[in-house]
């Protein structure tokens, strides 16, 4: 089946959210979204999760689900806010426990940080099946950019967060901690096997050069042929070395420190410390 499928970019952050509704029920997922936050003053502002808000209510949609396709680095998720207000379950997939562990030491988290992914209502395996209304969606493990990224497989379209951007931008990097350029490789060629005609959604656009808009959906068809990392069959190994020059010239995500602390909570800010305040840390010479 084809679902809607109604974008919300953030420019701030170069983040596309969706909300994927299936027609005939009215029911809906929501994939991605983003909590606004100013690092300068440690302010957080519900814009970007009030849009998708406004849009589920004048559209008489049901959330049956929040979906994360991995702990993002780039911007904060308004999972929770989202899911206080609509409904809904959070998901994610399972490996999101490597990703706690991780950074729990990144960030000297204490034992009260649990790292088994109970901050999320579902984790998500690979072969999982679920359903939007009347749509079967389905999951791919696709790891490499992180250990638990996912692609969500609804109807027709393929959600793949990070895995791939727009063909003319190429593929995510991998040099995070536990992020493998060989096995985004192979995340890739799972892709491939889905039909020519799969509507794949990015996570983000950053306006490659020589052209004037930010776009977010191409085809498996035109990903195989046109991607310029991974496009026209290239060989794993000129992939890899591919991706590793690249990985080496690129600066850190502006919001990465932040990011991953409430990420790695589903969303949620750190518990408010005795004088009733909440607080971000920042590890000097550990990312």
């Amino acid at each position: 089946m084809k679902p809607d499928v109604t974008h919300f970019f953030d420019e701030a952050t170069n983040t596309a959210s969706f909300v994927v509704t299936d027609p005939r029920t009215r029911h809906c997922a929501i994939i991605d979204s983003v909590l606004d936050f100013d690092y300068a003053s440690g302010r957080t502002e519900f814009r970007s999760a009030g849009q998708i808000i406004d849009f589920v209510h004048s559209n008489e949609l049901r959330v049956d689900w929040v979906l994360e396709t991995h702990v993002h680095a780039d911007h904060l998720s308004a999972a929770p806010y989202l899911q206080e207000k609509l409904g809904g379950q959070i998901g994610i997939g399972e490996k999101i426990t490597f990703v706690q562990d991780t950074f729990g030491k990144v960030f000297n988290e204490g034992t009260e940080f649990q790292r088994d992914g109970s901050q999320f209502d579902r984790l998500f395996v690979e072969g999982d099946v679920f359903e939007i209304g009347s749509i079967t969606a389905s999951v791919l493990h696709t790891p490499g950019h992180t250990p638990a990224c996912l692609t969500y497989v609804i109807g027709d379209a393929a959600f793949v967060g990070d895995t791939l951007f727009m063909p003319n931008f190429g593929t995510v990097r991998v040099d995070f901690p536990g992020g493998s350029a060989e096995a985004l490789y192979a995340s890739v060629q799972k892709l491939f096997i889905l039909p020519d005609e799969t509507c794949v959604f990015v996570g983000h656009d950053y306006k490659a050069p020589g052209r004037d808009a930010f776009a977010w959906e191409a085809t498996i068809g035109a990903q195989k042929s046109l991607n310029k990392h991974v496009g026209q069959g290239r060989a794993e190994e000129d992939f890899i070395a591919l991706r590793m020059q690249r990985d080496a010239e690129l600066a850190m995500p502006r919001l990465i420190i932040p990011s991953l602390q409430v990420n790695m909570r589903g969303g949620n800010m750190p518990p408010a410390e005795d004088d009733g305040n909440v607080y971000l840390k920042v590890p000097v010479n550990r990312i």
